[in-house]
């Protein structure tokens, strides 16, 4: 059973699965239409994971769109409170506070933290820096990243992390919080087939295999475009629609080798994907909205693609003429 998965000790408080939920479209109606009416379906994906060992939960106080920011939060720690199962000791809430620009000292990370602590209604256990400023603010980082390092120093949290950070400014940071004694547990990237580049050519993953950093790979399905379940006229509405209009015509010999590898193993093209990631030596995180994509996504767990297999997702990856569109703030 996949509740049964090895699981990733990152530190001495922290264990977690082979795979995690990311809870970005849950309170977004910008990019996933979201609306309360789905509530009672989004209860039956966290139940169901956290049944099934999915204990890792992603999430950011800047998650939820309008009236609706932190909505993600909200519902994260409603839910966990309705939750009664066996595995309900393991869930793990990561939360990533992001660097507004309003935020500018190391108590305003602290507090950020507190709020999502109530937003949760318990203690955030995993907590990131949604991104860096570096590319547009750089005075700003040191003081937020201090903040992100005092919250582990004061016991809010059992660990702490980043996000979009490449390999040269992780190794900066790296030494500022080993100073300090505060380790970084975890690196949060875009990583998928079809978005290779900071995580393998870059080296980041080598890097944090050599800091001791786990990496997790969000959108490890590209928005959903992995699914394929999109072309010949069928796209999403808004933003994705026009994105995956845009990617479709370079990504085919990716489409083609899920495909191919999907049909020998009797599995879906995401789950191919999503095992590529996890065989990769990442924790992906991909969402879920309703039950029908949570079963999807726990079906690439209890199994492995073969040395074979990775090799030629990795040749298919490397053969396409256009890759995701790189989050802005991803530093090098």
């Amino acid at each position: 059973m996949q509740a049964k998965e090895n699981k990733i000790k990152v530190n001495n408080q922290l264990l977690l699965p082979t795979m995690g939920c990311g809870t970005w479209a849950w309170g977004n109606k910008l990019l996933w239409d979201y609306d309360q009416s789905q509530d009672q379906n989004l209860q039956e994906v966290f139940n169901f994971c956290v049944d099934k060992g999915v204990t890792l939960f992603d999430t950011g106080d800047s998650y939820g769109t309008g009236k609706l920011k932190g909505r993600s939060e909200q519902l994260l720690g409603q839910f966990t409170r309705d939750y009664q199962g066996d595995e309900k000791d393991n869930i793990c809430i990561a939360t990533k506070l992001a660097a507004y620009p309003w935020r500018l000292t190391r108590q305003s990370m602290v507090s950020a933290c507190q709020a999502s602590a109530e937003r949760l209604g318990k203690p955030v256990d995993l907590a990131q820096m949604h991104w860096p400023t570096a590319n547009y603010a750089p005075w700003q980082e040191n003081a937020l990243l201090d903040g992100l390092a005092d919250l582990y120093e004061q016991g809010e949290v059992k660990g702490v992390g980043l996000s979009n950070y490449g390999p040269k400014r992780l190794k900066q940071i790296h030494q500022r919080f080993s100073q300090r004694g505060v380790p970084i547990v975890t690196l949060q990237v875009q990583y998928s087939l079809l978005s290779t580049v900071t995580v393998e050519k870059l080296g980041l993953k080598a890097l944090c295999d050599d800091l001791g950093i786990q990496l997790i790979a969000y959108s490890p399905l590209t928005l959903g475009l992995l699914t394929g379940k999109y072309g010949n006229g069928v796209f999403p509405k808004g933003i994705r629609g026009l994105l995956f209009r845009y990617l479709l015509p370079g990504i085919q010999p990716v489409l083609d080798t899920l495909r191919e590898i999907a049909n020998f193993r009797g599995k879906t093209l995401s789950q191919v994907a999503l095992n590529w990631c996890i065989c990769k030596g990442t924790i992906p995180i991909p969402g879920a909205k309703n039950l029908e994509q949570a079963q999807e996504n726990v079906g690439a767990l209890g199994w492995r693609l073969s040395e074979a297999e990775v090799k030629e997702l990795d040749l298919a990856s490397n053969q396409i003429s256009r890759q995701m569109v790189q989050n802005i703030f991803q530093t090098r």
